[in-house]
């Protein structure tokens, strides 16, 4: 793929709760927004850093997108809102511009061994992986894009429809850090309605204002599948729905509620 890869999509700023924004953030409704896969994966990152009372697996994960998320220092807290012997919902939040950009909210499960039946346990076999990266057009200019090896099993970038790739993030999400499994796959969660798009992305927006992510099983590896389906309504909005792999099966399932207008409109924003 061209373009310029950086080390990190965000930089500590030293406080331990807020972090420089990098280019790579940037995603394709304006060069002063962020995607927003990168904000979405590193309030995950906080989740499966804050402290808890066991052993614990991040099982589902929503992410409320409050409005455009412009390309600047981002502060994220989360908290333990509800907490129980087996399991606990936590949320957080994402600042950016002296507002609340990002709220989310996750449920956390206590990890345990058990020993189930073999037919009660997931087994999808994932799609086969391209043995070549799939080139990123030159009119294809989000930034994020480049962070990413991408090999198309089905559909491709200019071609409206269901599409499957095969996503590995090349860089960091935050720098001197390896990403875990989980913030590569939520990274990716977000592209479903783009990759998948079912409008000209010349003529119409089509925005998510949130993102959920449930888990079958929590990923392995650095390469993730997103198997992606868009749908439209002419009343303006749409559903962007997949279906999550790793290279061993079925990780879990991603939905993207869509709002859809013309291109015209700002994009970004949720309201």
């Amino acid at each position: 793929m061209s373009g310029v890869v950086t080390d990190a999509l965000y930089t500590p700023a030293g406080d331990g709760s807020t972090y420089h924004c990098g280019p790579l953030t940037v995603g394709p409704w304006g060069a002063d927004l962020q995607h927003g896969g990168p904000p979405s994966a590193l309030l995950v990152r906080e989740f499966e850093r804050l402290p808890g009372a066991w052993p614990f697996t991040v099982v589902r994960h929503t992410v409320e997108i409050l409005g455009p998320v412009p390309v600047v220092d981002v502060t994220v807290e989360a908290r333990v809102v509800r907490s129980g012997r087996s399991v606990e919902m936590v949320e957080g939040e994402l600042t950016a511009g002296g507002r609340v950009a990002l709220r989310a909210r996750a449920w956390r499960i206590r990890r345990s061994d058990l020993d189930l039946p073999g037919d009660a346990v997931g087994s999808e076999p994932p799609p086969p992986m391209p043995a070549a990266d799939t080139e990123l057009p030159d009119s294809w200019t989000a930034p994020l894009l480049t962070a990413f090896q991408m090999r198309f099993v089905r559909g491709a970038w200019r071609e409206p429809g269901p599409a499957t790739v095969w996503a590995r993030l090349r860089v960091a999400l935050v720098a001197g850090e390896e990403p875990s499994p989980l913030q590569r796959l939520i990274v990716l969660a977000d592209s479903g309605n783009g990759i998948s798009n079912a409008l000209p992305p010349s003529r119409f927006v089509f925005i998510n204002p949130e993102l959920t992510v449930h888990l079958s099983r929590y990923p392995q590896g650095e390469w993730m599948c997103l198997d992606a389906t868009t749908v439209a309504d002419p009343g303006g909005f749409g559903l962007a729905y997949s279906q999550l792999y790793d290279e061993h099966g079925l990780v879990g399932r991603g939905a993207q509620a869509l709002f859809l207008g013309p291109r015209d409109l700002r994009a970004g924003s949720s309201e």
